[in-house]
């Protein structure tokens, strides 16, 4: 009898910034490869040809990264890679066999985000086939019992996202809030009432039936009335992370994310993990047509 190959261990990739005082996403992609117990890929893209003085300065980025990361979880494996070419269209590459990408956030305006030569993590979040977490600096403060929040709008994509926030929650030993926001509405309070109780059901529709999969998860179910960036954000402020679809109900085609995914990149106070609908292809039009 022939034995099928085993399925390759898909390491977390992250993004390396040049500056050696940011390394909470380092930190956060090496805790989050030991706590999976898969490999941890080390990315540094440089701009410029890597051969001569560019070359040197990028290893040393690198070395010292990989000192950081071995340093903080010596028992994951770790590799390296030194490339050029624009760092969003590296991680896209390496993305296609990652489990997750982490890269750095430092709050560029939305115009920086799209045009600068900083605009990495747009992209990347955009078209990536697997799982993006934006980590900010610095590090921000959590509550106990610790916890994720996802936030649900009865998409498919919110459904994908519920299943990553429920496997991170249960990896980190923490609470789930699934948090539906709808926006408020002047109606009277019969009407009121049918609109909330309809919330909670497709709310506790798309979180149904996790708890097969990841039973030791506690899940809360809330919906709050309000705008989505606003509300979502607010629930990051000491959580250990912020998982969403990289689109929901009500996207405008030709838009990198959809307009709330881009909305709380900027004002999330904690990791951003977004996840993208399983299957879905890349979108480089969009991108092209974005960057005109």
């Amino acid at each position: 009898m022939t034995t099928a190959p085993a399925e390759p261990c898909r390491p977390v990739v992250v993004g390396v910034a040049p500056d050696t005082s940011k390394r909470m996403a380092l930190a956060w992609a090496a805790d989050e490869a030991a706590l999976r117990q898969v490999p941890l890929q080390l990315v540094h893209a440089v701009t410029g040809p890597t051969g001569g003085y560019g070359n040197e300065a990028g290893d040393q980025v690198v070395k010292e990264a990989v000192a950081f990361a071995h340093a903080r979880q010596p028992r994951v494996e770790l590799s390296s890679l030194l490339a050029e070419g624009q760092p969003a269209w590296v991680l896209q590459e390496e993305a296609q066999d990652a489990a997750m990408v982490v890269l750095g956030s430092y709050h560029l305006s939305r115009v920086q985000e799209v045009f600068g030569p900083l605009s990495v993590a747009l992209p990347v979040m955009a078209h990536a086939r697997c799982p993006v977490v934006v980590v900010p600096e610095p590090e921000h403060l959590t509550q106990q019992p610790r916890y994720f929040v996802v936030g649900v709008d009865g998409s498919a994509h919110s459904a994908a996202a519920v299943d990553v926030a429920s496997q991170e929650a249960a990896l980190h030993g923490a609470v789930l809030r699934a948090l539906y926001v709808r926006h408020p509405h002047r109606l009277g309070v019969l009407e009121e009432l049918a609109t909330e109780q309809e919330c909670r059901s497709l709310l506790a529709e798309t979180v149904a039936g996790r708890a097969e999969s990841w039973p030791e998860v506690e899940v809360h179910h809330e919906v709050v009335t309000g705008h989505p960036v606003e509300e979502l954000a607010n629930a990051s402020a000491h959580a250990l992370g912020l998982v969403m679809g990289t689109r929901g109900l009500g996207g405008f085609t030709g838009m990198l994310l959809g307009s709330v995914s881009q909305g709380v990149l900027h004002y999330a106070r904690c990791p951003v993990i977004a996840v993208p609908l399983p299957g879905q292809p890349a979108r480089e039009h969009e991108y092209a047509s974005a960057a005109r």
